[in-house]
């Protein structure tokens, strides 16, 4: 059936964590926004499925405590549910497991290698930018600059995998280092009780508050343009049973699918910049292995992190902080490690039995484990669009449309952390071009 119009000022597509970061920014600044998701719950690959009972996320398991993302809540007025871990991060190397709360890099390399001192000098001349190495030496090679220690080059690995799922081959080191030096580096994190949608729910939910809509299980199936500008979209919504095919009218578009999907949304598009935007996507893949047991496996409570392992680079222990997230009695984890290559086609079923090997070898007791599901996230559902260092624009050529979300991120920046920096980045150039209309 076919709806009447519907009029907004702010269309956002797509409610992942760019998406929701961008909405409740723009519903609070006074304009009239619609967010349109087409899966049935917000969240994107910041979202979570119960399964039997245990809030089982379904990509970004952490979220950055005192950064981006918590300011953006706060400037919102959504609550930000999120517990930190004490410590929030150990790592498991030799079969012995480090704390290095208040020791930092120097302490963990001083344990792994003689050459620590050599590399704690790399890391801190990259906070100056002559420093910082060129753009095409990957991280890998800049540690091997300093250093041969298999576990050390293993730790790096790990490093770059937990924060922009790619491997340290694969990663810039000028990315790594710009992270590390510059960026929030989440140093402090924690788990949100309800899943990570939990606090993406807590986001959507201020949209109404000003006047908004969410709707989920609708599809914007294209974008109309007019004089060189979006004036509108065609969007089939689903409502009960039934799905209606909307007209919307809009002063702009903010989309959080990134730029080579919403390009085949918008047919008014140059042809050069839409094949631009094909050839230097870069979706990575990642596979995690959730699982649960009645006792306690891991004595981490945090995210544990590892050194020399096939595949694994950290195991995340979600009911030691957040109980709720598995029925009593239950303690929750999920393995994440990314495959060789993690940019490009790989084999999904050899690369997941790595993981398994790594976690038998590292978590005693993981064959009397419950396996809750194994998320293969690659192709057009990556853990992220783009490998941070070939971020596409978050521009395009029609001039009141914008991308968020992880395909457009920042230099060196990474996760859901990147994805709230984009989003008030977009929001801050629409409220420059766009004022809020003054409502009556």
């Amino acid at each position: 059936m076919t709806g009447t119009e519907h009029a907004v000022d702010a269309l956002v597509i797509g409610a992942g964590a760019g998406g929701l970061c961008a909405a409740a920014r723009l519903a609070h600044q006074g304009y009239r926004t619609l967010v349109v998701e087409r899966l049935d719950q917000v969240g994107g690959r910041a979202s979570t499925h119960d399964i039997d009972g245990f809030k089982v996320n379904n990509g970004a398991i952490v979220l950055e405590l005192g950064g981006i993302m918590e300011q953006t809540f706060a400037e919102v007025g959504a609550t930000y549910d999120v517990r930190m871990p004490s410590p929030p991060l150990m790592y498991r190397i030799g079969g012995k497991t480090l704390d290095i709360t208040g020791g930092g890099w120097g302490f963990l390399l001083s344990k792994l290698t003689r050459q620590g001192a050599k590399l704690l000098s790399g890391l801190g001349a990259a906070r100056e930018d002559s420093g910082l190495p060129e753009a095409q030496l990957s991280t890998a090679d800049w540690v091997g600059r300093y250093t041969r220690n298999e576990n050390v080059q293993a730790v790096f690995r790990n490093m770059c995998a937990s924060v922009f799922a790619v491997g340290s081959e694969e990663l810039p080191a000028r990315v790594f280092l710009t992270y590390f030096t510059r960026k929030s580096a989440f140093k402090k994190f924690g788990f949100a009780p309800e899943g990570t949608v939990g606090a993406m729910s807590a986001l959507a939910d201020v949209v109404p508050l000003h006047g908004g809509e969410v709707w989920l299980s609708s599809t914007v199936r294209s974008l109309r343009v007019s004089d060189g500008l979006v004036t509108g979209a065609v969007i089939d919504r689903v409502r009960g049973e039934q799905t209606e095919t909307v007209e919307v009218d809009c002063r702009f578009v903010v989309s959080d699918i990134g730029p080579v999907a919403t390009a085949e949304l918008t047919p008014d598009l140059p042809a050069e910049y839409v094949s631009d935007m094909r050839a230097r996507s870069r979706p990575c893949g990642m596979i995690t292995v959730n699982f649960a047991s009645e006792r306690p496996l891991l004595e981490a409570p945090g995210l544990t992190s590892f050194g020399k392992t096939r595949r694994l680079c950290y195991i995340a222990n979600f009911t030691a902080t957040c109980p709720e997230m598995a029925p009593p009695g239950w303690h929750l984890y999920a393995g994440a490690g990314v495959p060789k290559p993690s940019v490009g086609d790989f084999d999904a079923d050899a690369e997941t039995e790595l993981i398994m090997a790594d976690l038998r070898d590292e978590v005693p007791g993981f064959d009397e484990a419950r396996v809750l599901s194994v998320a293969v996230m690659r192709d057009g559902w990556p853990p992220q669009r783009a490998v941070s260092g070939f971020d596409l624009p978050s521009e395009t050529p029609i001039p009141n449309l914008w991308n968020v979300g992880d395909a457009v991120k920042e230099y060196g920046n990474g996760g859901t952390t990147a994805c709230a920096e984009i989003a008030k980045i977009v929001v801050d150039k629409v409220t420059e071009h766009y004022p809020a209309a003054a409502r009556t």
